[in-house]
This record gives structure tokens, C-alpha cells and sequence, in this order.
């Protein structure tokens, strides 16, 4: 089975929405702060000026080159501390992206993280600004979209590995290989990334050590200061749910709304996490075959989850030449399950799996390559990079192997079509060999006096299941409002009924009546 390292990276929320319009930028620096209250020694920071400007200078990949150029967006840095136990310290800086609001009755910003962790807040926000710009939201709010520290176009950004070495990770299935030697093998991977991670990024183990969500959280309070808000307007997406609770946590008194959509559940450990995630793919794999075998040319004939196996599990002995790279078992198992974030990718999953059949990877490599982030230049972002070095932060490392072991088969249990069919692996992942502490464990947030959250849950959401929504809705004293679907997040992509409800309770404070259902 795969490590935990690797599955529980396919729960990153990567949005991609479509039609960008509008746009202004500050020919002097902006100063809003500070607002609301400061803690401590930080009232620079608080108090900051943002120079808003072009954004194309802030692009750090070929997607944000082809989005941050659209008119209506503006970019700035954010100065935090790099340890907020020293704030008199090193600084680093976060990249930030608005679109104003459109219309005369602005309420404030809103600020959106897409999840991860790791992924580009700019580069979402970015994304969604041309379609809600004529909505009530983008009427009424500023979009707003930072890249974590560590991620994208925040400086320093964090290095693990390069391009050639990441494309070579990529190409080598040795963690499927749960023998000794393998898992021996396995280790020493992991071992050198995470050391790789301390000599290559800026701050070395001081930069990795701050990673997280712990201080995502207290920079996000100095944006709001900094944006002139008293209190927050959060969406978050996936592990931005994350970000959105325990900011509450963190500043009960600073909130006003939060949207949390495809929640990960606050009590489970990164092993528990990786089987619940297997369960939401192995339930979004039998919809895909199911839609599949209605449609002439779909090569899953018969058992399904059999002629899946048998088309991808030679890969790990015989991969396939895609253009003098390789198609990997674990690329092909990637792109599958990038496919099943979304029923308008299904086709592309279908056509793919028809192409391997044929012995051809082409389509099922460049799934894989948007899920890892690799632009046609052979350039990757560092959002896979990042992903390892914030969870391995954020929890405490898995040492048991039996327990690892037990996660890897019951994960092929509720994902079958993920069994590759070999002994169970018992290596530990990068986060065994992590040269820093953790900085916090798995727990129900406290979040007494903060406002009702609104909680999103899709019913076959593949990555973050439909139960860990609930659970969060209850645990926020908030209100779960359920979408019937088969994808990954759905608030602000379009759906009516969700994008209204969500829409009133922003920009009112009318939650959704209990129990309230979209389709």
C-alpha cells in the first residue's frame, strides 16, 4: 500500500475556476491598521502599510502567470515575524492578492485559503474573482487570497527538492515494496527529504519549526488588521478548514463569519485521516466505474476495482515511456484520483484509463502533473513540498508500525481499487525524521463566544467525507449545510442553492435552516 505521507496528499483542494475580469491598483501605499485588538509588541506589524501593485511580478508558476495578469487584480507583501515569541527577530514576507468589491455597499474582505497545505491562496483567490465578481460576495467584499508562509510567492519560499528530483521521486514506486529492504529504502527517502528541507530553505530548521498552522493563524490576524477589518470573513476549503477553526480558537473575539467547506475532521490523526480518505475515494471510484461502464469504450469491464488493478499493477515492475519520462504506478494512481475530485473530469479519467489499455500514458501522466503541480516546462510549484513540511509541524509524527501497517490494510479495504496488490508497508514517513517539534496535536477546537460557523459537507466528497463535516458543525456549535455530489468542495463554483445560502449568511448573518439540502 502507499505510505500515509502520499495519500494523505490527495486531500489537497487545488481550485481552478475559470473567467477572471476587472481591475484597479494603489499608486501610494495603503495603511488601514491597526484594527481591533494588538497583542503585545507587534503593533508594527499590525499597523503595516501595504503597497498594492501589478501582480504578474508576484507569479511563481505558469498557472499564476496566465491568471495574475487579469485586470481588476492588485498584489502586495505582508511583513510578519518569522517567530512570534520574537517578534524584534527575522521577518519574512507573505504575497497577497485582492480583487476590490464592485459595488457602493462594501461590507469588508473576505479571505479565502483553498487547503493543502500548501496550495496558493493567491492563485485561488485569483481564480474566483472574474465569477463572483457581479455576485452579491464579490459586490460587497474584497477578495482576498494570501499565500502561506513558506508557500508560493511568500518569501523565503520552502525548498525540499528540485525539479529533476522530484520528477525521479515520481518515477520510483519503492514505498509499494513493503519488505525490509523496502521499507529500509523507503526511510532513507524519507530521511533525506526532511533534511533537505532544513539545508535548502532560508531559516533552515527556524523556518520549518514556524510552518504552521499554529502561526498561519496569528499571520491571518495581521492581515485583518492590516485590511482594516475588525473582525475576519473566513472561506475556507479542505485543510483551510483547518486554518478557519483554529483561528477561532486563537481569536474567538476577532471573528464575524466563517465559511468551512469539506472539513477534515479535528479529532483524527494522520493515520485515522488516511483511511477515512480512502473510504471517500473508494465510494468516488464506484460512481466513476458505474458512470463508465454506461459509456461505450470504457475499459472497465466486468468487476471493475479487478480491471483497474489489472491495467495499473503492471506499472510497478514495467512503467510506461510517456515521452522519455515514465508513467509510474504511483502517477497513474495519482491522476486517477486527481480525475475523481470532480464528475467533469470523468471523461478525461475514462479516456486516460482507454489510452493504458492500449499502452499509452499520456493522459493519465498529465492528470498527475496537474495534481503535483508540474507546468510543461518541467517546473513544479512547492505546494507537495510544503504539504509534508506543514503536516509534519501541525501533528505528531505516526511511529508505530503496526499501526501503519493496519492503516495501509485497512485502507485497501475501503479503497480496493488502490490495492496494489504487494505486502503492506510498516516505513514511517518524513515526519519520523522531522528536525523540528510539532507544534500542535489533533483536538475538538474551543471555540466558545465565536459566531456560528457555516459548514459545508458534500455526501461523496473523495477527499474529506461527508461525516467530518458534521462532526465539525457540531463541535463549532455552527450549522451543516449538506450538498448531494460527487466532488471535492462546492461553495463559490457555481451551485445556486449553496452560493445563496452561503451569499446571506456572509453578508447577513442568516444562517441556513437546519437540516437545509442542495443538489
Amino acid at each position: 500500500m502507499p505510505s500515509v505521507e502520499r495519500y494523505l496528499a490527495l486531500a489537497t483542494c487545488v481550485l481552478a475556476l475559470g473567467g477572471l475580469t476587472t481591475a484597479c491598483s494603489s499608486d501610494q501605499p495603503e495603511q488601514k491598521g491597526p484594527v481591533g485588538p494588538v497583542p503585545q509588541g507587534l503593533d508594527r506589524f499590525y499597523g503595516q502599510a501595504l503597497d498594492w501593485g501589478e501582480c504578474e511580478p508576484y507569479a511563481t508558476s505558469e498557472m499564476a502567470r496566465s491568471s495574475f495578469g487579469a485586470e481588476g487584480l492588485e498584489c502586495a507583501r505582508l511583513t510578519v515575524p518569522l517567530d512570534y515569541d520574537e517578534p524584534d527577530g527575522p521577518e519574512i514576507e507573505l504575497g497577497l492578492l485582492r480583487h476590490r468589491a464592485t459595488g457602493d455597499d462594501r461590507i469588508g474582505s473576505l479571505v479565502v485559503n483553498p487547503g493543502g497545505p500548501g496550495a496558493s491562496g493567491m492563485l485561488s483567490a485569483a481564480s474566483m474573482a472574474g465569477p463572483t465578481a457581479d455576485t452579491e460576495i464579490g459586490q460587497r467584499f474584497d477578495l482576498v487570497g494570501f499565500d502561506p508562509r513558506g508557500v508560493g510567492a511568500s518569501e523565503p519560499a520552502l525548498e525540499c527538492l528540485t525539479d529533476n528530483e522530484r520528477d525521479a521521486d515520481r518515477a520510483d514506486d519503492v514505498e509499494y515494496d513493503g519488505s525490509r529492504q523496502g521499507v529500509r529504502a523507503t526511510e532513507e527517502e524519507e530521511r533525506r527529504f526532511a533534511a533537505k528541507c532544513a539545508e535548502r530553505t532560508e531559516h533552515g530548521e527556524d523556518m520549518l519549526a514556524h510552518l504552521g498552522t499554529r502561526d498561519v493563524v496569528q499571520d491571518m490576524d495581521v492581515l485583518r488588521s492590516v485590511l482594516g477589518d475588525r473582525k475576519l470573513n473566513y472561506v475556507g476549503y479542505s485543510y483551510g478548514t483547518r486554518i478557519g477553526y483554529t483561528y477561532a480558537e486563537r481569536f474567538p473575539r476577532n471573528v464575524r463569519s466563517l465559511v468551512l467547506d469539506g472539513a477534515l475532521d479535528p479529532e483524527q490523526d494522520s493515520v485515522e485521516s488516511l483511511v477515512s480518505q480512502g473510504e471517500g475515494f473508494g465510494k468516488s471510484f464506484e460512481e466513476f466505474a458505474a458512470w463508465c461502464q454506461e459509456r461505450s469504450g470504457c475499459p472497465l469491464t466486468g468487476d471493475p476495482t479487478k480491471a483497474y488493478q489489472d491495467l495499473v499493477r503492471p506499472l510497478l515492475d514495467d512503467p510506461v515511456d510517456v515521452g522519455g519520462r515514465v508513467l509510474s504506478y504511483d502517477d497513474a494512481t495519482t491522476g486517477t484520483i486527481q480525475a475523481l475530485y470532480s464528475e467533469r473530469m470523468w471523461p478525461q479519467l475514462k479516456s486516460g484509463l482507454a489510452e493504458l489499455s492500449q499502452g499509452s500514458g499520456s493522459t493519465l501522466m498529465a492528470l498527475a502533473d496537474m495534481y503535483n503541480e508540474r507546468d510543461s516546462s518541467g517546473n513544479y510549484a512547492n505546494t507537495q513540498d510544503a504539504f509534508v513540511a506543514i503536516r509534519c509541524v501541525d501533528d505528531p509524527p505516526v511511529e508505530d508500525r503496526e499501526k501503519i501497517r493496519d492503516a495501509q490494510r485497512r485502507y485497501a479495504e475501503v479503497a480496493p481499487f488502490l490495492d496494489p496488490g504487494t505486502r503492506p508497508s510498516a516505513a514511517r514517513d518524513a515526519c519520523a525524521f522531522w528536525p523540528v517539534d510539532s507544534t500542535s496535536e489533533p483536538h475538538l477546537p474551543d471555540v466558545d463566544g465565536v459566531p456560528p460557523a457555516l459548514v459545508v459537507s458534500t455526501t461523496n466528497d473523495p477527499a474529506t467525507p461527508y461525516r467530518a463535516g458534521v462532526q465539525l458543525a457540531k463541535a463549532l456549535d455552527g450549522r451543516l449545510l449538506t450538498f448531494e455530489g460527487n466532488q471535492h468542495t462546492v461553495f463559490l463554483q457555481g451551485n445556486q442553492c449553496v452560493d445563496g445560502a452561503g451569499a446571506r449568511y456572509l453578508i447577513d448573518g442568516t444562517l441556513p435552516q437546519e437540516g437545509k439540502r442542495c443538489g
